[in-house]
């Protein structure tokens, strides 16, 4: 049974809700002309009505026990907001081109992370189609999109989505979405929606006045928890697991991010990311093209990507924060927060080789033992990062690492994910050193909501990053001062910064060694006294030979421990990069000895 509205053509459309402790629900429609249509009862709580002279842009509400009238909690377009009517869409009508679109192997993304809002002055689905050709250009494979399911207001990260099956209308309408995603199908970009199933935001979300999608049993940061394990839950899963055919079926999505789902909360015999998980392998084998779920959890838990064979949930890959956090602590100095359980090179050495650093040991930041080994799972199955909308969002001034660290350590720092063995994310501006903060705002219209915002985010800063004050959430200037300026990237040093990148992302298509997401063919080695590390990957006969200098100064490497001739594919204190050195061209042998300026990198590749 189809939750919401379903348009099944010629005036005809179907609508469900689940209402199980209602008592009588009717269907209002409210335009083109308002009318009351009694529904009916069915099995376990849900109420239907098959409604005639319905057309496509009809708005309507449900009204329960006669005297609470509300949104469709799966409302597929709420055009005035979060409080007010819900609106047919007729999704048959939408001409798809993408017919023979098979998606990205998950092996070969690139991904770019973007916010809708600030990725563009227009700050809609359309403005982001013109700039499809360059993220091509720069390597991207695969476009995530922050979550796009309507919150109140225009201005908001995404996560406090009300209508999980909306998208939001400051971006545009359905149509507006499924054209972004078809002209990213013809380019070759698959297309990655965050979505949010461990919480809903507090401005809008009237799903308690409808069932028990919410238990008590559990306390999150958001409150109460989604209800996935306590009484009535069988419906609350089938709400969530609809949610991502959904989008895969109805907005030929190609993969979603799962927000946190270490704030999911299950102790079912199935848990719901098993669920999800059938269900999306079920969905692919029904459309002949691979869906994915990529998950988001700060557990170093790899019950989450295990097959259920293996006591796992089966969800396709997950994030790794480690790498990350090792980046950072490293180039930064930084040790406060979750900071402090990293800073060293056997940290990243450890994060590179395995995926999680922290994999059963002790954890200081947590004061417990914190994860379990991720050596033997594979390398395609973790996503890594060396910015995101959280680790740069969720500082108090939402400043980048581009602020944060020099020119250098920015090239060092890419070359770090790029030639690693893990799927990229690269956070929008990231590629030219875009130096606008992203930080945290909304536009709720509540004012008690907002001055609680407003202090808990001042209450997280002091708990966690710095000392001072955080910029207001609500004032549209924090959001104005968080779009990108893409005027930058043909300027100076971000200019160079961004063919860098495009140089690194090329060399990653062009060279088996480093497109070959395989740990065992590769090995990396991290020197703490000499602050060098040193990545070898290989496929086949190809081999490529990473060396990054972590000194402030130039240091002197041997090749003898490697018996290859060897070419200079890159050195990133080149000219061509902003340095002033001049690379050989010439075949370099294993009795050569190579100087690399500080906090610089080369790679090299095997030419025997």
């Amino acid at each position: 049974m189809r939750l919401g509205a379903t348009y099944r053509g010629n005036g005809n459309c179907n609508f469900v809700v689940w209402a199980p402790n209602a008592k009588i629900v009717e269907l209002k429609l409210i335009t083109p002309q308002e009318k009351t249509i009694p529904m009916s009862r069915t099995g376990r709580g849900y109420w239907k009505a098959e409604a005639e002279g319905v057309k496509p842009g009809t708005t309507y509400m449900y009204v329960l026990d006669r005297d609470t009238t509300r949104p469709d909690p799966a409302s597929h377009y709420q055009p005035e907001g979060v409080h007010n009517a819900s609106q047919v869409i007729d999704h048959t009508l939408f001409p798809w081109e993408d017919t023979a679109w098979r998606g990205v192997d998950l092996a070969e993304y690139v991904i770019y992370e973007l916010h809708v809002g600030t990725f563009t002055p227009e700050g809609t689905f359309e403005a982001i189609i013109p700039k499809l050709d360059e993220l091509k250009d720069l390597g991207i494979t695969a476009l995530e999109l922050m979550p796009v399911a309507q919150f109140p207001g225009n201005r908001n990260w995404g996560y406090d989505g009300v209508y999980p099956y909306a998208v939001q209308n400051s971006y545009g309408t359905p149509d507006d979405l499924k054209k972004l995603v078809g002209e990213c199908h013809k380019k070759g970009i698959a297309v990655i929606l965050d979505v949010v199933y461990n919480h809903l935001g507090p401005e809008g979300n009237y799903l308690r006045d409808f069932g028990k999608y919410f238990t008590n049993k559990y306390t999150t940061p958001w409150g109460e928890a989604v209800n996935f394990d306590d009484e009535y839950s069988d419906e609350v899963k089938k709400y969530f697991i609809d949610n991502t055919r959904y989008w895969f079926e109805q907005y030929h999505i190609d993969s979603l991010r799962l927000d946190a789902v270490h704030a999911i909360y299950d102790m079912s015999a199935k848990h719901i990311l098993q669920c999800l998980a059938e269900s999306t392998a079920e969905c692919s084998r029904k459309h002949k093209r691979k869906f994915y779920l990529i998950a988001e959890s700060d557990l170093n838990d790899t019950r989450i990507i295990r097959s259920p064979a293996l006591g796992g949930y089966g969800i396709d890959a997950q994030w790794s924060d480690d790498f990350h956090h090792s980046v950072h602590a490293l180039f930064t100095g930084e040790q406060f927060g979750y900071y402090k359980d990293f800073g060293n090179i056997e940290h990243l050495t450890k994060a590179i080789k395995n995926g999680f650093v922290y994999d059963g040991q002790y954890s200081e930041f947590r004061k417990r033992s914190h994860g379990n080994s991720s050596l033997e799972l594979p390398a395609e199955q973790f996503v890594i990062c060396t910015q995101n909308h959280d680790q740069v969002g969720n500082r108090i001034m939402g400043d980048r690492l581009t602020t944060l660290v020099t020119f250098d350590k920015l090239k060092l720092i890419a070359g770090l994910m790029l030639t690693s063995p893990y799927i990229p994310l690269i956070f929008m501006g990231e590629e030219y050193g875009e130096d606008n903060p992203f930080q945290y705002f909304v536009s709720h219209t509540d004012p008690d909501l907002v001055e609680a915002v407003r202090k808990g985010r001042q209450e997280e800063f002091s708990e966690f990053h710095a000392q001072g004050k955080a910029p207001d959430p609500q004032d549209e200037k924090t959001f104005e001062r968080s779009r990108l300026d893409v005027t930058k990237k043909n300027l100076g040093h971000h200019k160079v910064l961004l063919n860098f990148y495009k140089k690194l992302l090329t060399l990653r298509r062009e060279i088996p060694a480093l497109g070959h997401l395989n740990k065992r063919d590769f090995d990396v080695f991290g020197f703490e006294n000499d602050r060098v590390l040193v990545m070898r990957r290989w496929k086949s006969d190809d081999q490529i030979l990473s060396i990054f200098n972590l000194n402030p100064d130039v240091v002197t490497v041997t090749l003898l421990a490697y018996k290859n001739k060897w070419r200079m594919m890159l050195n990133s204190a080149d000219a061509e990069w902003g340095g002033k050195v001049k690379s050989p061209d010439e075949i370099l042998h294993p009795e050569n000895n190579l100087t690399i300026e500080g906090f610089n990198f080369i790679l090299l590749r095997n030419v025997d």
